[in-house]
């Protein structure tokens, strides 16, 4: 079983009972939506559903440990993954689009998502990585009581697009141990072309600013594998060096050690191909660009 010398701070919440405050303030949002930047106020806790197509119950597509994430996440046993199925954020572009588009998954409740937890923590991972969790926060969280009792201790991963409400963050203050949101999109008009959501630029720098407040920069373990802070990645995309220059600066002023990650693996995906330029895929020299944009505004561990 992977060791993690650091106490995962969901623990301590848990010993004094605020773990269990958090949870009831976070599933009454689900009465009247208002856990994403989307607002839907749909009641979820009676069925209805807003954006993101997800009722009471969260759903996952998937999981496992995972080899292919970045190497303070995976180590030598991996990223104890969980995919949870729809978004709040649905980007044309998005490579796994039968997941967040199609709904591709099985409805679980907490007694389950705690079941998968412990699972990958016997397996070995190093960390519960949760892919695209904005939506379900309070289910994650209901798990969580359950999971401890049955012995987890492992660091959480908040895998997100970055479009996440500020509200919903600070009742995750102290339960999540590592930040790892996307900053996709600068211009409004480009976030509202690929993902129908005009208000992200502005939705992920407060989302990204709070996470830092909570986490700080990322830390390390004498292994190289991360125990706490933020973690950001930026996928390059064509046509976008504009707004990767404008994202870069805002994360050298977060911090200049901001642990960032540059990508460059954009292909046109789902229905990528109706909407030029990010119907081709990206030009190495842009990266390459990109690369050159963030050591230029200061950003210091890419």
């Amino acid at each position: 079983m992977a060791k993690n010398k650091k106490k995962a701070a969901y623990l301590a919440l848990y010993e004094t009972g605020e773990l269990e405050q958090r949870i009831s303030r976070l599933t009454a949002v689900l009465d009247e939506c208002r856990l994403c930047p989307r607002q839907c106020r749909v009641n979820r806790t009676a069925g209805e559903t807003g954006f993101c197509r997800t009722g009471k119950k969260a759903m996952v597509a998937s999981y496992h440990p995972h080899f292919g994430e970045e190497s303070c996440l995976v180590g030598v046993s991996g990223s104890g993954t969980i995919f949870f199925s729809n978004c709040n954020l649905g980007c044309v572009f998005c490579q796994n689009y039968t997941i967040s588009h199609q709904g591709e998954g099985v409805e679980v409740d907490s007694g389950q998502i705690a079941a998968i937890m412990i699972s990958l923590q016997k397996q070995g991972c190093h960390n519960i990585n949760l892919v695209t969790p904005s939506h379900v926060v309070p289910q994650i969280t209901a798990a969580l009581p359950i999971a401890v009792q049955k012995g987890l201790t492992l660091p959480l991963v908040y895998n997100s697009s970055g479009y996440d409400e500020p509200d919903t963050l600070r009742l995750l203050d102290g339960i999540i141990d590592i930040y790892m949101p996307d900053f996709k999109f600068w211009d409004a008009r480009s976030a509202k072309r690929y993902a129908h959501a005009p208000d992200y630029p502005e939705a992920a720098r407060s989302a990204l600013t709070e996470m830092h407040r909570q986490v700080g920069d990322l830390v390390m373990d004498e292994n190289g594998i991360a125990e706490r802070g933020l973690l950001v990645r930026h996928l390059v995309m064509p046509g976008g060096l504009q707004e990767t220059k404008e994202i870069m600066a805002f994360l050298a002023s977060l911090s200049p050690a901001t642990y960032v990650n540059v990508m460059e693996q954009y292909r046109p995906q789902y229905k990528a191909h109706e909407f030029p330029p990010i119907d081709r895929p990206l030009d190495h020299g842009d990266y390459q660009k990109a690369l050159q944009l963030a050591k230029q505004a200061g950003l210091q561990r890419l």
